[in-house]
């Protein structure tokens, strides 16, 4: 530890010039090339095509010839790029081409977002549609106290160990009205006819005589996706209810689920001095930790009610019925939590999802986990306030020495956790498919399959030529528990396996800081030798597992920043581009036959001097497919043949 502790004085933006320098002389895409020929004899191993659809691409970013078989509109844009040389980034309009994407490559989106927001805010000022926000939002929380305290057989568990979910018709009974068409549709159900339960209210439009059959129905349906979690959280409900109640504490907290939030107005406000009553409206999306799960975009209304007995209540309820879309893909029934304080040391968290969900576009590896509703699911939002409340304690509990009996002062200590939290949401923010992040794929001549790119910032360094920041990730699935996976990437005697920069090194893990209780659970320094006496690269790297899933984000970092980092430095004057991994099941417990594998989603960022917002030159192209085949294949061998 000697060699990266220093002289803690002049914590200023000298942390920042030296680690983007560090970073900047030792990014992938120049390092790589000793390690892998960028040639025509790039490594062409390790992923599986998946099928999928045509997603938008805006071909006015990359000079290169067109691909074959356009569309009107491909070609139309391939046309000023016919004299370009670089291979162009795109998706084939074909079923062999992923989906995923469709709601996060569209450029003019993320407008169309702020502008209904515009439109929505406005509208909400009316009394008219106050009252009726009101009035749903009342409705909401009757039916998610009913939904928190009902058992059997309105919940039922899927298999053993699976999830507690709806049963549709019992909830239909319980909360629907049942009319000539709703009569129609479960004398269809009890005839075996093909079911079409999935969308409760059956705001849908039929033909003039109700059809014998759902294929004829001349609307497509939105999934239902239903689930409860139960659990104990180490934090009093004010606390809790602050978290939800206060967008921007609710979107830095769930930054793993949330990827945009906004506050559109606050149609009732507090009268007691405390968030009871409160109730606002809001824009939303919500993201999975890859470009391949479409983000989920609503307008909702959040309401706050304190119960009698103590007991808090906070409840989301959907307004796309108030402000129509043209198309709804994403609606929020009745979604929340309620809240019960538990002596004085926490809270009994009772969270409740209940959506309506366009699913057409789920690339098919992901199609078992989302259609189940486990990837949105309330256990999931359980386990990352979970997260935080450990995070909350690690932040707050004193020094420890690490196995090799290295302390870290308290307040390098404080710096280190907030740089690696830092690290891990710039990773989320970076990977997840909302409106603002615009991927393209790979040429279809490359050998990675359903890889997505973008640009990130441009990173200027006094002295040096401007970079790009790229940005590259992909999906596969390896039939292994994600325990044993999420251990062989996160620990320093296996890293050398993959990491392509740490290959044939010596890798060793020089301080740790435990994040709970699972000894995976961490932020750690990691030290690359190439010799006994020459540190390569210094990794700072935070990984963490739960039932729902799993991450190990890293990043290279300078000797000479993490030595004031460590000695209580400012993490926001430290640059830091992160790379790494998260893993969820590929299906959700108790569904299906068979073990629950993983889905291992790879993501990679470095600065490549060569590229700009218009022209990606092949060699660069040729690098991203070699380092994403190079390292899913040394993964898959390790997890397949036992090469650990």
């Amino acid at each position: 530890m000697a060699n990266i502790g220093g002289n803690g004085e002049n914590m200023s933006d000298d942390i920042q010039q030296n680690n983007i320098l560090e970073v900047f002389n030792n990014g992938y895409f120049e390092n790589i090339q000793n390690i892998i020929v960028a040639g025509d004899e790039v490594p062409m191993v390790g992923l599986e095509e998946a099928p999928g659809y045509e997603i938008e691409v805006n071909y006015n970013h990359f000079g290169a010839n067109p691909p074959p078989e356009m569309n009107p509109v491909e070609d139309y844009f391939a046309q000023s790029n016919e004299n370009s040389g670089s291979p162009l980034l795109y998706n084939p309009p074909s079923p062999q081409n992923s989906p995923g994407s469709e709601s996060s490559t569209n450029a003019k989106l993320d407008h169309m977002n702020r502008a209904s927001d515009l439109l929505v805010a406005v509208s909400i000022g009316a009394d008219l549609n106050k009252n009726k926000i009101i009035e749903q939002a009342v409705e909401a929380m009757e039916e998610l106290f009913k939904l928190a305290i009902m058992g059997e057989p309105l919940w039922q568990h899927n298999g053993n160990g699976g999830m507690e979910t709806l049963n549709g018709f019992q909830y239909l009974k319980e909360f629907g009205s049942f009319d000539a068409t709703m009569e129609q549709i479960m004398r269809m159900v009890e005839v075996g006819e093909p079911q079409c339960f999935l969308s409760y209210d059956c705001n849908c439009n039929f033909d003039q005589d109700v059809p014998s059959s759902f294929s004829k129905l001349n609307f497509e349906p939105l999934n239902i996706e239903t689930s409860r979690e139960t659990a104990f959280v180490e934090m009093n409900p004010m606390n809790i209810v602050q978290l939800l109640m206060d967008t921007k504490q609710w979107g830095t907290t769930f930054y793993s689920i949330v990827s945009r939030t906004t506050l559109l107005g606050v149609i009732l406000e507090n009268v007691d001095g405390s968030y009871n009553g409160v109730l606002q409206v809001m824009s939303v999306e919500f993201h999975q930790c890859t470009p391949l799960i479409p983000a989920r975009q609503s307008y909702f209304a959040r309401y706050c009610k304190k119960h009698t007995n103590g007991t808090w209540g906070v409840v989301d309820v959907s307004l796309e019925n108030l402000f129509p879309y043209p198309q709804v893909q994403f609606r929020r029934r009745p979604s929340g939590c309620v809240i019960q304080e538990v002596g004085n040391r926490g809270s009994k968290v009772t969270w409740i999802e209940h959506v309506e969900v366009d699913n057409k576009s789920l690339h098919p590896l992901f199609r078992p986990i989302g259609s189940s509703g486990f990837a949105f699911s309330a256990k999931r939002w359980i386990a990352t306030i979970n997260r935080h409340c450990q995070w909350l304690t690690t932040s707050m509990a004193r020094t420890a020495p690490t196995t090799d009996g290295v302390l870290i002062p308290q307040e390098g200590r404080g710096s280190l956790l907030k740089l690696a939290e830092k690290m891990t949401k710039n990773f989320f923010n970076n990977i997840n498919s909302c409106s603002e992040n615009v991927w393209s794929g790979l040429p279809q001549n490359f050998a990675a399959q359903d890889v997505r790119l973008r640009y990130g910032n441009i990173l200027k360094v006094p002295g040096k030529p401007s970079g790009n920041i790229v940005i590259f990730t992909t999906s596969i699935q390896i039939p292994v528990p994600m325990e044993v996976l999420f251990d062989f990437l996160r620990h320093e005697r296996t890293r050398n396996r993959w990491d392509l920069l740490s290959n044939q090194r010596h890798v060793r893990e020089l301080v740790y800081v435990s994040n709970g209780e699972n000894p995976g659970n961490r932020v750690s320094i990691m030290q690359v030798n190439s010799s006994p006496n020459k540190i390569e690269i210094l990794y700072l790297q935070e990984s963490y597992t739960d039932e729902t899933g799993s991450y190990i984000v890293y990043a290279p970092m300078d000797i000479m920043a993490m030595s004031k980092i460590l000695n209580g430095g400012n993490p926001k004057f430290v640059s830091i581009l992160p790379s790494g991994f998260s893993i969820m099941p590929d299906k959700a417990p108790g569904q299906g036959d068979g073990a629950v594998g993983s889905i291992l989603n790879l993501a990679f960022q470095s600065v490549d001097r060569l590229s700009n917002k218009e022209y990606m030159p092949p060699s660069t192209l040729k690098i991203i497919d070699a380092i994403l085949s190079t390292t899913v294949a040394s993964i898959k061998d390790a997890m397949l043949f036992g090469i650990r």
